[in-house]
């Protein structure tokens, strides 16, 4: 056969292959063929307490016959040339339904699905990618893909790594490849056979020696006798790596982010691929959607675009359900009369005690006091009694003077804010008016006086301690020193004396006094309308209602913050959903034995792998609230004990002929 005949059949070839691609192509267009998602039939609940479950397959396949009659469930396994090989065979069969009960166990959730692959997707050119997308209340994760890659389409790619292989091979990493040194060796044997000499010395010879020897430097010999032409392309090629990369590598082999990558050279059927996506709870969770997209390539082109699949729903069962929502009250006792107290900052001039309101940051403490006691005037529960004020002074002078002078400077403050109360009071009286009752009586709301009650607090020695001990200009040596001298001498006028010789006495003076001039309010007041001294009454535990809250809401750890002291129901069903089964034991052995504590035993005793305590505890519940019969299915402990000793079948019965 001639070249020309050759060239002719090889372009028939590529031409009819090309057609038959575009055909496939335009077939799954034209029929909207798409992966789908579906249920796999396997429902039985893993508890690897009980050592009686086969483990769930993961990553596995299903081949399907030419007619669709048989089903062969394979394990996902390569075999040495990186094809699917079986492994494993179980009964199988397809799954129409489009929504799953699953428990939440552990704060965990296992969503088992089938990502089913049609044989018309299926071509050894192409690689096909599968997106699956989980919604999870208001989040939208895409999870690992699943690629199924065509023998051909592998090929291609191994051999677009074996070429830039290749290329990075013919990149020279040893320089000195370049130098022709046998013509160098060969010059200085001729003309400086004392430089040649050095060959066969072991010596270092410096690049000074060998310039005073030749007339030159050992770096521009080299140089002389290196191939730069070879050496320039060789560094070139350096610079190619990454356009090399991607004109070798069309498409790289991903190894991040999927779930699986298998390589199939024809599958005479369905290719199914068993997929399990454990995520964690949280709170509001009831249900999650899985979406599947997907994408046919060859090589790097995109020849289809799969449209996205119906969802398949998981709805989730969870152990919150079984929370006792009634209201938890607490008995409160009401005081009849109450205390509330502030202090303020009032400067005075030096031994003077009246109050005025432009001296020092008086303005802006006796503006807060008159809110403080606005708001007490108005109170809808509380009505003021009396207020009792105590004023103190800095230990500066006479003792008995300051006494006398603290005195009257609570005198002074109280007359002061005696008459801001009357003259708010009278305001407040003018804005409500009057009422006139039916038979033409006027009448006006009765104002109860406000006693203001006048106490000195003598010298403030008590705050000035304080003051010292957390002031950070003072040493500790020198706070040593204080404590030491208010120890030792007793009268108050002779410490004041020696204190005033201390080398830090300006600033205890300057800083510290001026604090201690407090004047100090305490407020009596008693509840409006009440006569007795005290009441009982109960209030909402709002506490114990947020742990129920948490509950509902699947955040079992905060929860259990909550109702940890209460040790009730409600803590031990927090408890068994966190997996702490000894904890929540030791509280429902103790609580009266409801349809609702014995199937929350059944639960707790199953996970310890008491078998018989469970039966019996699932039996009783079930006798006393029917609804646990059905309820029992969706929990795998539960469920698993029904399969064990063929629980539920009488009730099963009834209700099928009723």
């Amino acid at each position: 056969m001639s070249s020309r005949s050759i060239i002719l059949t090889i372009l028939t070839v590529m031409f009819v292959c090309a057609c038959s691609v575009s055909k496939k192509v335009a077939n799954l267009a034209q029929n909207a063929v798409s992966a789908r998602l579906q249920l796999s039939n396997d429902d039985e609940p893993m508890l690897p307490e009980l050592d009686m479950m086969k483990t769930k397959a993961r990553d596995t396949i299903r081949i399907t016959g030419l007619n669709g009659e048989d089903l062969i469930l394979m394990n996902a396994v390569k075999d040495d040339d990186g094809e699917m090989v079986a492994h494993d065979v179980i009964d199988a069969a397809y799954v129409t339904a489009r929504f799953r009960n699953v428990a939440e166990r552990h704060g965990k959730i296992d969503l088992e699905f089938q990502v089913v692959v049609p044989e018309a997707m299926q071509d050894t050119k192409w690689q096909l990618r599968f997106y699956p997308d989980m919604y999870i209340l208001e989040d939208s994760v895409r999870l690992e893909s699943v690629i199924i890659t065509g023998k051909d389409y592998r090929r291609a790619q191994l051999k677009g790594y074996q070429q830039y292989e290749k290329f990075l091979g013919s990149i020279v990493s040893d320089t000195t490849k370049f130098i022709n040194v046998w013509q160098l060796e060969l010059f200085l044997e001729r003309n400086i056979p004392e430089v040649f000499a050095f060959k066969n010395d072991s010596t270092e010879v410096s690049d000074e020696q060998f310039a005073s020897v030749y007339g030159v430097t050992q770096q521009q010999a080299v140089e002389h006798y290196t191939n730069q032409i070879a050496k320039n392309w060789n560094n070139h090629k350096k610079t190619l790596k990454d356009r090399m990369y991607k004109r070798y590598v069309k498409v790289p082999i991903e190894t991040e982010g999927i779930r699986l990558d298998t390589v199939i050279q024809a599958v005479n059927g369905d290719f199914i691929y068993n997929y399990v996506q454990t995520i964690s709870t949280r709170p509001k969770l009831r249900k999650v959607d899985i979406v599947l997209s997907g994408e046919v390539w060859e090589s790097d082109k995109k020849l289809y675009l799969m449209s996205r699949s119906e969802p398949l729903t998981f709805y989730i069962s969870s152990l919150s359900a079984f929370v006792d929502g009634t209201e938890r009250y607490l008995t409160k006792v009401i005081e009849r009369r109450v205390e509330a107290n502030t202090a303020c900052y009032v400067d005075f001039e030096s031994g003077k005690s009246e109050v005025k309101e432009g001296l020092s940051n008086n303005a802006e403490e006796i503006s807060r006091i008159k809110g403080n006691l606005a708001q007490l005037i108005e109170n809808t529960v509380f009505d003021l009694d009396s207020i009792v004020v105590t004023a103190s002074a800095s230990p500066e002078g006479d003792q008995r003077m300051n006494v006398s002078l603290a005195q009257k400077r609570s005198e002074s403050v109280s007359r002061y804010f005696d008459s801001y109360i009357r003259h708010y009071r009278d305001s407040l009286q003018r804005e409500k008016g009057f009422s006139i009752d039916e038979d033409g009586n006027i009448s006006k709301e009765e104002v109860q006086n406000i006693k203001f009650i006048a106490r000195n607090g003598g010298e403030n020695w008590s705050m000035l301690e304080s003051l010292i001990a957390r002031d950070t200009v003072l040493t500790e040596k020198q706070k040593d020193e204080f404590c030491e001298l208010k120890n030792t001498i007793s009268n108050l006028d002779r410490l004041e004396n020696s204190m005033q010789r201390l080398p830090y006495y300006r600033h205890l003076r300057e800083v510290l006094y001026p604090r201690l001039r407090t004047v100090r309010f305490d407020f009596h007041l008693h509840r409006k309308g009440m006569v007795q001294d005290t009441i009982q009454t109960t209030v909402l535990d709002t506490t114990y209602m947020l742990g129920v809250q948490a509950i509902r809401d699947r955040d079992y750890e905060r929860a259990v913050t909550y109702l940890r002291t209460y040790a009730d129901y409600n803590t031990a069903v927090a408890y068994c959903a966190l997996d702490y089964n000894a904890s929540a034991l030791s509280i429902l052995e103790e609580l009266d034995r409801t349809a609702e504590v014995n199937y929350m035993l059944a639960v707790v005793y199953t996970r310890l792998g008491n078998i018989q305590e469970a039966v019996q505890c699932y039996v009783i519940a079930c006798e006393q609230n029917p609804t646990y019969v059905h309820r029992g299915n969706l929990d795998p402990e539960i469920s698993a004990l029904i399969r064990m000793y063929d629980l539920n079948k009488q009730d099963e019965e009834e209700d099928y002929f009723n």
